[in-house]
């Protein structure tokens, strides 16, 4: 395979890789330009003369005269964004929304994406992606193959002309440069479909006899499909369809589930598995090293950070602090400013801190994802870690999985209850339940003090899912492809005895 193409675009990336040095000696100047830069721009915006951007003349300044904000704050300036006004949360009118999992009170939240928000945060997100890969991978072949790129789909907002609302991904895919579109797989009107299962099929017979050298997107949708383009293909690999892949860019949850299951499907040993942290409200991250699972935080896009340590983000007044000065291995909820007009904005996701100069990160969960029912504090990080442990130690796979607490059966006992998609059931369920209860011990003090002798909380129970039940449930509602996912941990019940219910459905329907 010629190297031509790769050759001569990876030069293109040198000066920008060059920049990226600055990271390791120049945080604070790097982020106070950041805010500098986006204070300046949003002064004459209805929410920047509120706030008196104008006048701000540093950090501290901001941090005492802009509250912190959720997606409810922010709303109403929002909503009259898409139905047209402008110069509200951001310079101009703003045409793109993406979609986003709603709030207690919506289905949906409607993130603002503004042209600058596009080109200096996600798609400068995507170019420094390829560039690190390319250092990283001296060989590659990237640039002579197409890229299968899985995106969502949208519709127009409110009718607004050139208006657009939904995934992240089919925006970026609707503004990407044309000639972009020369190096992915599918068309651009095969990746904007709607119905993720007249997609699948559509993809498969698009991507076949096709040179793929990269796959993007969430590794949960990007399996369906490879397992149908296997199917269709009667091969036993995708090395066998694709001889030339070599590396699969994923985010939007964790990858460790999912691992051994694309390493029996992938055999070849060229591969690179490169994780990314794009969110509907930013791309935060990108890994620099695929030896080290922590992310580096890119720190001179249009994005300001703050944050909040977990253990007073339920307080009344929360610290909050710069980049700056957060610490290593602490549980941090994410603050946002961007040039979307997100402004001191909780995005709702938590990360720790692993190495600082530069600075790199995990993400370990979500302020609302997790279960906390009778003070065990039990998060994604936890959960991931444990169930990735106990599936190396008894060869079994899982595909996906939620988990809920029960408050108290009738004989008053309280558990944590698991629903777990296996692509390989363990030996025995019963020793895989028991590992699974003393892992999360040995990584969570307070789930081990609350197990203590069963007192508080009895041994978790692990049901196994029909196959097919997440991808139903989704379905269910409206959100099967793109970017949705089944939340991993919740507080409350209300998904789990959703999925149940479907689950026994199931297996009455098939008589098991």
């Amino acid at each position: 395979m010629s190297l031509n193409r790769t050759s001569l675009v990876r030069p293109l990336f040198r000066q920008r890789l060059n920049a990226l040095s600055r990271y390791t000696t120049h945080t604070k100047d790097l982020q106070r330009e950041v805010l500098q830069r986006l204070l300046q721009r949003a002064s004459a915006t209805e929410y920047g003369r509120r706030h008196g951007f104008a006048r701000m003349e540093s950090y501290a300044n901001f941090h005492n005269d802009v509250p912190l904000n959720s997606y409810e704050e922010l709303k109403d300036y929002i909503d009259r964004m898409r139905h047209g006004e402008s110069d509200l949360l951001w310079p101009g009118q703003v045409k793109w929304y993406a979609k986003s999992s709603g709030t207690t009170n919506d289905k949906s939240k409607f993130i603002p994406v503004s042209k600058e928000g596009l080109d200096n945060i996600h798609y400068r997100g995507g170019k420094d992606t390829v560039g690190l890969y390319l250092r990283i991978n001296p060989n590659s072949c990237l640039m002579d193959g197409k890229s299968l790129i899985l995106g969502g789909s949208h519709s127009p907002n409110y009718n607004l002309p050139n208006s657009i609302v939904g995934d992240l991904s089919a925006i970026l895919i609707e503004n990407m440069w044309w000639y972009t579109h020369r190096l992915r797989v599918p068309s651009k009107h095969t990746a904007l479909l709607s119905d993720f299962e007249v997609k699948r099929e559509q993809i498969v017979k698009e991507t076949l006899n096709k040179n793929v050298t990269s796959l993007s997107g969430v590794p949960s949708w990007m399996l369906s499909v490879l397992l149908s383009v296997l199917e269709k293909s009667g091969k036993r690999t995708l090395d066998e369809v694709w001889p030339n892949l070599e590396v699969f860019f994923h985010g939007g949850i964790s990858f460790s589930p999912y691992r051994k299951t694309y390493e029996q499907l992938i055999r070849s040993s060229k591969m690179h598995y490169m994780e990314t942290y794009n969110a509907s409200e930013g791309f935060f991250g990108i890994q620099s090293d695929l030896s080290d699972p922590a992310m580096l935080l890119m720190i001179d896009y249009d994005i300001f950070y703050e944050f909040i340590p977990m253990d007073t983000f339920h307080d009344d007044i929360p610290v909050v602090v710069p980049l700056s000065d957060v610490e290593i291995g602490k549980n941090y909820a994410m603050v946002i400013s961007t040039s979307c007009g997100l402004w001191r904005y909780i995005i709702g996701d938590t990360v720790k801190f692993t190495q600082k100069d530069p600075y790199k990160f995990v993400i370990t969960g979500r302020t609302k994802h997790y279960i906390n029912a009778f003070g065990e504090e039990l998060i994604v990080d936890n959960a991931e870690k444990a169930l990735a442990y106990v599936c190396e130690q008894t060869n079994a796979e899982v595909r996906d999985y939620t988990a809920a607490p029960i408050f108290m059966d009738q004989q008053g006992h309280c558990r944590h209850q698991w629903l777990l998609d296996f692509a390989k059931k363990p030996d025995d369920m019963g020793q895989f339940a028991t590992m699974l209860d003393r892992q999360l011990q040995h990584i969570n003090s307070d789930y081990e003090a609350k197990r203590y002798k069963d007192i508080t909380l009895q041994p978790l129970e692990i049901i196994v899912a029909q196959q097919g039940l997440f991808d139903m449930w989704l379905k269910s509602k409206g959100k099967l492809g793109g970017q949705h996912k089944v939340p991993r941990l919740a507080n409350n019940r209300q998904i789990i005895d959703e999925l149940l219910l479907m689950n026994a459905d199931i297996k009455s329907q098939q008589g098991v």
